[in-house]
């Protein structure tokens, strides 16, 4: 099957996500990802990639969604969104490609004819057969054992060799928060494909998941020295999202009164990557970090009384330069300029009143 212009990704945010979208990494040069729970954010995601596609310049499209069951209003949504682009960009040939193994799926499959549904094979495995198949991708086999390792432990086959190297890694892929998705997606995803990679290095070693699990953390440090030298792993994350912070920290400018601050979107750790942040930033009064179920988290580095800031906003308090609350009424949302621009109106509206 000749290789698309484009392709689009969208997978799950567990270890059988990410691993099927490592793959696919390794056998396209031109991919764009996206990464979802299951649900609602489906669609946030998918409207981002077809707002993305009106302005793609390739004739030869392929979105290709892993490891996630669609509903059948969903799967009717991406049907009717591609029908649209299709008739609206003269040209254009956009294919849909769902790989997945969750039972849900079952009456979606049955529909959709570019919906195929394996409850026997993991995301990860169905993803590796695909491609090969289909694109020849001969580069992914060196990565067989790993793939096994997955499927072992996300269909939870006990006796298979793979399993308990499987279950370190799952648990390393879940509990890689360093980063952040909301705020730096492609950042974060190199970072768990660091991991998985990494992981591949040990799986053939004798007694792999105890390798696996007793280097887990130095495999985590050497993704954030980058030249900085030796630290704690806290420091390490801190200096790292520093750097993004101050390299894009125009973008992310709000003003409240006569301050300036900086917004993030459910960013990990914000009391030592904040506090990081605006000594490195003098210029920056304060930042104010808000998750995804409307929480707020600001810090101040004596330039601010974000105690203030969080009762005005959020009906919170706390300390001059540590504060938080929460939002009332906040709507789930997917992308930082939604997020931005429903703080931004807040601020609007709190200001004047």
């Amino acid at each position: 099957m000749k290789k698309p212009d484009s392709i689009y990704h969208l997978s799950h945010t567990d270890l059988d996500g990410y691993a099927c979208q490592f793959l696919t990494s390794l056998c396209f040069e031109n991919v764009k990802f996206q990464n979802s729970n299951y649900g609602e954010e489906i669609n946030g995601r998918l409207k981002i990639f077809f707002d993305a596609m009106l302005l793609d310049s390739a004739k030869d499209i392929l979105l290709l969604i892993t490891d996630l069951n669609l509903s059948l209003a969903q799967c009717e949504f991406v049907q009717k969104q591609i029908e649209k682009l299709q008739s609206f960009k003269s040209g254009i040939k956009i294919k849909v490609h769902l790989l997945d193994h969750h039972g849900s799926g079952e009456e979606s499959a049955k529909k959709y004819d570019w919906y195929y549904l394996d409850t026997s094979r993991s995301a990860t495995k169905i993803t590796y057969d695909w491609l090969l198949e289909n694109y020849d991708c001969k580069k992914i086999e060196e990565y067989e054992e790993l793939v096994e390792a997955i499927n072992a432990i996300d269909i939870w086959l006990k006796d298979e060799k793979g399993f308990e190297f499987g279950k370190v890694l799952m648990g390393a892929i879940a509990s890689s928060r360093e980063v952040g998705r909301a705020l730096f997606d492609e950042q974060d995803r190199a970072h768990k494909f660091h991991l998985i990679e990494s992981a591949q290095k040990i799986i053939n070693e004798a007694d792999a998941h105890i390798r696996l699990d007793n280097e887990m953390h130095r495999i985590k440090k050497a993704f954030f020295d980058t030249g900085r030298g030796d630290n704690t792993l806290d420091n390490l994350v801190a200096d790292y999202i520093t750097d993004l912070l101050s390299t894009k920290k125009d973008e992310l400018k709000i003003y409240y009164r006569d301050k300036v601050g900086v917004l993030t979107f459910a960013l990990p750790n914000i009391s030592v990557i904040g506090n990081a942040f605006l000594v490195a930033n003098p210029d920056i009064d304060f930042i104010l970090n808000i998750s995804a179920n409307g929480s707020i988290g600001l810090r101040s580095n004596n330039r601010a009384d974000v105690s203030k800031i969080a009762a005005e906003l959020a009906g919170g308090g706390g300390h001059p330069n540590a504060s938080g609350g929460r939002i009332q009424g906040f709507k789930e949302l997917y992308s930082y300029e939604q997020v931005k621009s429903f703080v931004e109106n807040l601020i609007d509206e709190k200001t004047k009143e």
